[in-house]
């Protein structure tokens, strides 16, 4: 099964949160070329800051400070290019695109421009594993589906911050001491704990895991186990879980439904 579109079941159009740690990033532009594919306006941003963009990652890299803005210059822009990504800002010392505010993205999505907004909605400092803080994360409420990464990479490294973001958070939730090693166990704590990288999702949003980084047959084995524990817990309302590899191919190696 390697179609984001077919295993998230994306449907109609609609905003996508990506959350946690460990290739948010690269999963966005993956997500976005296919889902613009067939011609679909489709806009990938964030709510936080990511490095602007490159040429292969987006073609078009648009900057405005409104939705009402943004939806104007980007009709004509889409007749050419279905695919647009777009911040408020750019940070030109640190090569970052800053983005929208969620009610800004809400408002962008009623513009009724974009078929599909993928939003990354989390940052994560380039790290494995994360929890977020309480202003964390920054979800749209017109989000439809969320999805949360954590790459395979964090279990069996220690639970620090060479690792992790936020790597107190993470010990509180699971209750690993700082300097421990990573479990799966923790890993499916963080997803499923109400404090975890899920935290703050809005009750229309369907809910996927994305394990990524699955590269060699020990972490997709890790993978599995992991998917296991968290779909073997109905209450805590995740459709499915995907294993895979935003780097590489094939995309999604794995498929656990938890419907």
């Amino acid at each position: 099964m390697t179609s984001l579109r077919h295993s998230l079941n994306l449907k109609n159009g609609g905003v996508i949160s990506l959350v946690g740690a460990g290739g948010k990033t690269s999963l966005m532009f993956r997500l976005a070329r296919e889902l613009s594919r067939q011609g679909a306006a489709v806009l990938s941003t964030t709510t936080t800051k990511i490095y602007t963009p490159s040429r292969k990652q987006s073609s078009v890299v648009m900057v405005s400070e409104s939705a009402r803005a943004l939806a104007l210059e980007a009709r004509d822009i889409l007749r050419r290019n279905p695919h647009i990504s777009a911040g408020s800002r750019l940070i030109h010392f640190q090569n970052k695109l800053k983005g929208f505010p969620p009610e800004t993205i809400d408002a962008i999505w009623q513009s009724g421009v974009f078929r599909w907004i993928v939003v990354e909605a989390d940052g994560a400092a380039g790290k494995s594993l994360k929890a977020p803080a309480a202003h964390e994360p920054v979800i749209p409420q017109c989000t439809k589906w969320v999805i949360g990464i954590v790459s395979l990479e964090a279990v069996g490294k220690p639970l620090t911050g060479k690792w992790v973001f936020r790597p107190q958070l993470v010990s509180k939730i699971t209750g690993l001491a700082q300097g421990a090693l990573i479990t799966e166990s923790a890993i499916a704590e963080v997803f499923m704990n109400a404090n975890g990288i899920m935290k703050g999702f809005p009750a229309q949003a369907k809910r996927f895991a994305f394990l990524n980084q699955a590269e060699s047959p020990e972490r997709l084995e890790a993978g599995r186990r992991i998917a296991e524990m968290i779909c073997s817990h109905k209450a805590t309302g995740f459709s499915g879980v995907l294993i895979g590899q935003t780097l590489f191919e094939p995309l999604i190696k794995a498929y656990y439904s938890a419907d």
